[in-house]
């Protein structure tokens, strides 16, 4: 059965939606101004930035009006609760099942954290495993992290695919191995030149309709 190695935050699940509420709430609980999620969001980058180098500039943001604890602990959640199961994409996941897919979930990330996004989003029953990065030491676009994956669910990795939002993780981590992916665009335009996707999609479910239509 071929690998198929999926992204988690904002190519399965809507992450960033996910954090977002987490934050407003966080913001209205502390009385500080509701536009700050803005600047929290582009300082947390999609996830990407490190959750100490967020803190960090949260408690000099925020200093003297919110504890330092309130602000680890929601950096710890991270939105987990707050992720919402999309039908589209278990049903897409569905489709690539019943194709003959083998699917592994491939996520950089807190262990804790980003396996209660998989279970709040009910893709445990949905696919043959996941890795997380603090779990297995090697984070996207590491190439061993990706060895990881195929050796959980007993795959080889050659011939596999991988889909992803991040253009430096999961693209780069492809590109790497020389391996087919799909980039999930979520709206944005491609502007790297040293390297680039097998395939472009808008969406994970529009990523995955194009794999089972041609892949061969």
């Amino acid at each position: 059965m071929p690998l198929l190695m999926l992204d988690l935050d904002n190519t399965l699940v809507d992450r960033d939606a996910a954090f977002r509420d987490a934050v407003s709430t966080f913001l209205a609980e502390h009385h500080l101004p509701a536009a700050d999620v803005t600047w929290v969001m582009t300082v947390d980058a999609g996830g990407y930035t490190a959750r100490h180098d967020v803190a960090v500039a949260m408690n000099d943001r925020f200093r003297g009006r919110v504890p330092a604890t309130a602000v680890q602990a929601l950096l710890d959640r991270g939105g987990a609760d707050r992720v919402v199961p999309a039908d589209a994409v278990r049903d897409a996941l569905h489709r690539a099942l019943a194709d003959g897919w083998t699917c592994v979930i491939v996520t950089n990330g807190c262990t804790v954290q980003q396996e209660a996004k998989i279970l709040r989003a009910g893709l445990d029953r949905l696919v043959q495993g996941w890795v997380v990065s603090e779990r297995v030491g090697f984070k996207k676009p590491d190439p061993e992290i990706f060895h990881a994956a195929a050796d959980a669910v007993g795959v080889p990795l050659a011939g596999a695919w991988i889909i992803g939002d991040s253009a430096h993780a999961d693209i780069v981590g492809a590109d790497a191995l020389g391996l087919r992916s799909i980039w999930v665009s979520n709206g944005r335009t491609w502007d790297q030149d040293s390297y680039r996707p097998t395939r472009i999609a808008e969406d994970f479910v529009t990523a995955i309709d194009s794999l089972i239509s041609t892949a061969g």
